[in-house]
């Protein structure tokens, strides 16, 4: 009898508390400012700006500066000099993945009975089957394994190789060949939401191919419907990407739209992310704006690292803000694990660099995180870290030829908070808590808007030659190097990068294999290393 009341204790809690569901939509290559919540008008986002005014604005969020390191951070909550994944991303003919060693984010939420989807982007290695989403914790794939594809033919070209990726599960998805590929992860999205069990918690990731770059034939596509929407924008390739964003930000709604229709949205919490910086002003002949931020893509300004974020769900206790906690992309982990009802202590013998900062954000509470590693890549001689109010560069890529403002601050016109209203993300959250009052919108934008103070000077910084302080929360445009004004600062901050490089393990990468180039498997990218037999490589299709 004991027994038996036991078992109902337990159930009766079970289904009292259900685990949420938890949907990720991760941008690649998003920027700061090409989100309406940030204050920009020129490009309208009403769905994701729905969710972030009735959620959490992240306003010191950041992410890695660069592709590959930010999945994997996300992925395993520890920092990319802890897995080797901190220099430069995962190439497709490279011989490498996120170590096999580290258990990821699917496979910690199938530990608590989660249903576990990826669509879209993968990125952490696949020249082994073992290293492929369905073989680390995601019961299904529809997407790509590489770091980029052309929206319409799927193709990737790189390193002066050429081939097509696009697979569902393990098998090459040709079938949607020529079709955009926003649309497709949209329709295998709301796919899956609509069969899936309610009676399991659903953790679903749509990793978009917008907005990179595709191939140099058309970098930026999106329909032509959609791209003659902007003929207020002057600049053809800014244009383009306002297309490829229209298209991302429709996916979202219609998403948000599937998991209202079943139900689900009472008890889902959804993140939206970019991966890392936006590339501006040309950078990979791109378009994005991280105005007025300093740095692109790539880099450790804060344009760079400083991740256009929100966090959505009617779990959390004090929403429609902007959330001032300090968070970085290594915290989700233990974060989601949390909020998932997970007993944290399992991180321990991890050694994850990742926060629980759940009830931070939901309660709005101090954030435990106060020291943020930026990146430290030894092989391009660069490294940039925060410590509280103060952040350190050492070094810098290209030269410092990017090391620069860019625009566009789109700030022109006026907002139009009827789409916003009327947006599909809006009407789905409606139905559960009313979205604020435009007085209170603009109110929200105005405190999610960075604003460079133009007092402060613009003094020199030359961080190849000598490090380069900034104070981040005066100065989140990085104009006045304060490095010879505090010396004693200068120093703490060094000594602390020192220490944290102590810890890091060398990175993995490997050089490219011959082998890998998709002109030996019938133009299509592949598990080449499960072939190391075939050490000459295969005849060459034609």
């Amino acid at each position: 009898m004991l027994f038996l009341l036991c078992v109902c204790v337990v159930l009766c809690r079970a289904s009292a508390d259900p685990r949420p569901n938890i949907v990720i939509f991760l941008a690649d290559d998003l920027g700061w400012n090409d989100v309406g919540f940030h204050g920009s008008n020129q490009i309208p986002t009403p769905n994701i700006d729905a969710l972030a005014y009735s959620g959490l604005v992240l306003q010191n969020y950041y992410v890695t500066p660069i592709c590959t390191p930010s999945r994997s951070a996300l992925m395993t909550g520890k920092y990319p000099i802890h897995t080797g994944m901190q220099h430069s991303v995962i190439r497709g003919e490279e011989p490498r993945g996120l170590p096999l060693s580290e258990k990821i984010l699917p496979q910690y939420l199938k530990d608590l009975g989660y249903k576990t989807h990826l669509v879209g982007k993968w990125h952490l290695g696949h020249y082994k089957k073992e290293y492929l989403p369905l073989n680390r914790g995601f019961d299904s794939h529809v997407g790509f394994w590489t770091g980029k594809i052309d929206l319409y033919d799927h193709t990737n070209m790189e390193l002066n190789t050429w081939g097509f990726d696009f697979r569902r599960g393990f098998e090459v998805a040709d079938d949607v060949f020529g079709q955009y590929a926003t649309d497709i992860y949209t329709k295998e999205a709301v796919k899956v939401v609509n069969a899936h069990n309610s009676s399991e918690p659903l953790f679903l990731m749509v990793a978009h191919s917008a907005m990179h770059s595709g191939n140099p034939s058309e970098f930026l596509r999106a329909p032509d419907d959609v791209i003659d929407r902007f003929t207020h924008i002057n600049d053809t390739q800014r244009r383009k990407y306002a297309g490829m964003l229209t298209k991302l930000d429709e996916s979202v709604g219609k998403v948000v739209e599937s998991l209202g229709r079943r139900g689900l949205l009472e008890n889902t919490i959804i993140l939206f992310s970019s991966d890392n910086g936006g590339p501006a002003a040309g950078f990979n002949a791109n378009a994005a704006s991280n105005y007025p931020l300093k740095g692109v893509k790539n880099t450790l300004w804060e344009g760079g690292v400083r991740g256009a974020g929100l966090l959505w769900s009617p779990l959390l206790k004090q929403q429609s803000r902007v959330a001032n906690q300090t968070f970085h992309i290594v915290d989700w982990l233990p974060t989601f694990y949390s909020a998932a009802g997970g007993d944290t202590s399992v991180f321990t013998e991890r050694n994850i660099d990742g926060f629980d900062l759940w009830e931070a954000l939901s309660s709005d509470l101090p954030s435990q995180r106060t020291h943020i590693v930026h990146n430290i890549d030894d092989i391009w001689g660069l490294a940039s870290i925060t410590v509280d109010n103060w952040k350190v560069h050492k070094g810098t890529n290209y030269n410092g030829s990017w090391d620069y403002w860019y625009g566009p601050g789109g700030r022109d016109g006026a907002y139009n908070f009827d789409s916003v209203y009327k947006s599909k993300a809006a009407e789905a959250i409606e139905k559960i808590a009313k979205l604020p009052n435009k007085d209170k919108i603009t109110n929200l934008r105005d405190a999610s808007t960075i604003k460079c103070d133009k007092s402060i000077p613009v003094t020199p910084c030359k961080p190849l030659e000598a490090p380069c302080l900034y104070d981040i929360y005066t100065d989140p445009c990085e104009r006045r190097n304060m490095a010879e004004e505090k010396p004693d600062i200068l120093q703490e901050l060094l000594a602390e990068l020192d220490r944290v490089n102590a810890t890091a393990v060398p990175p993995i990468n490997k050089e490219v294999d011959p082998l890998a180039d998709p002109k030996y498997w019938g133009r299509v990218f592949t598990n080449f290393g499960d072939f190391e037999r075939l050490r000459t490589p295969p005849v060459k299709c034609t």
